[in-house]
């Protein structure tokens, strides 16, 4: 008898992952582990109920086989299958993650006056875009999407997080700054890794003093130049469109798509998000090469944030562009089927 199931471990805790810059009211990751698929030959499965609320299907077998990392071996020949039952514990709808959420995410925590603010911008963008049935335009959708492509694209994915936190090419300054300040428009709060280098220059100590002064100025030339309707679309509209794009990379990422690398972790390539967030959606080729420039590493992988870092290159003013090295694509490969 041949058995095909996949394996659901949950467990108490999962490393954060530091490369990614912390975003501002997201809710703790998901406590699970996803383990690819495992085929096992039985003649029976018994079930039994096993330790922390996980009912499983134990088999005497020998896995014939597995695409994740020896070390996990042992531990899989044990457990085929979990199904979970209560305790707040969930299969993830069309995934094969499941997960463990605190029952308090907010109500628990302690907030601080960063987080009151933080919360106080995010609830006014959302309640902003009530008002965007009401005063759409072919104008107003043109300023959304051009404000989109400018502080996602080059300030997000390209300044914030390749270029400043990943340091995956050079820029000359003044052309490193103007990204960044694209990037501010966002009104996204969250830090780079390497956040101690970018204190010692005094253009991003000027940005940190004066963070709030420059979107509402973007707000008032906005209407100037198109009254309310442009306030709703430039800002409400484009800011929470972000958000949200911003937080798919964090959570859809680690839950739909596949995984090419080995990285030991819930990260996914997922082909839709990649669209939407410029080429972060490659977020499991990301984990495994984070230094690297290019997310989408095959060719059909669209990544807009590359393209954009590679015509700055030919034109010689992007210098240093990191690309992931033989030898660490080789050592992040999956095993061979056995």
């Amino acid at each position: 008898m041949e058995i095909e199931a996949h394996l659901y471990i949950p467990i108490k805790q999962i490393k954060v992952d530091k490369s990614e810059p912390p975003m501002a009211l997201i809710a703790p990751p998901p406590a699970a582990e996803f383990f690819p698929k495992l085929i096992h030959r039985s003649k029976s499965v018994p079930c039994h109920l096993y330790t922390e609320q996980r009912r499983v299907i134990q088999t005497k077998t020998s896995i014939k086989t597995t695409h994740h990392h020896h070390l996990l071996k042992r531990h899989a020949l044990r457990i085929v299958n979990a199904v979970v039952e209560g305790g707040g514990q969930a299969r993830i709808l069309l995934s094969d993650v499941v997960v463990k959420r605190p029952k308090e995410v907010y109500k628990g925590r302690k907030w601080n006056a960063k987080d009151l603010t933080t919360a106080g911008v995010v609830v006014a963008m959302h309640l902003l875009c009530g008002f965007a049935p009401f005063t759409f335009s072919w104008g107003a959708l043109s300023v959304a999407v051009a404000l989109y492509v400018v502080t996602g694209l080059l300030g997000i994915t390209l300044s914030f997080h390749r270029n400043l936190s990943h340091k995956s090419f050079k820029l000359p300054k003044w052309l490193e700054y103007t990204f960044a300040y694209c990037g501010v428009h966002a009104l996204q709060c969250g830090e780079p890794n390497n956040v101690g280098d970018l204190e010692k220059q005094p253009f991003y100590r000027f940005l940190r003093r004066t963070y709030v002064a420059h979107p509402v100025t973007l707000a008032l030339v906005l209407y100037a130049l198109g009254g309310f309707p442009f306030i709703v679309w430039g800002m409400g509209v484009r800011i929470v469109w972000v958000y949200h794009i911003t937080w798919l990379v964090n959570s859809a990422c680690h839950v739909w798509g596949q995984q090419a690398w080995d990285t030991g972790d819930l990260s996914r390539n997922n082909w839709w998000v990649g669209i939407l967030a410029f080429g972060e959606g490659w977020h499991n080729n990301h984990h495994a090469f984070e230094y690297s420039a290019k997310h989408g590493l095959e060719w059909w992988q669209i990544d807009m944030t590359w393209y954009m870092i590679r015509f700055l290159e030919i034109i010689g003013v992007a210098a240093d562009v990191k690309l992931p090295t033989q030898t660490h694509i080789q050592r992040m490969t999956f095993p061979p089927k056995t």
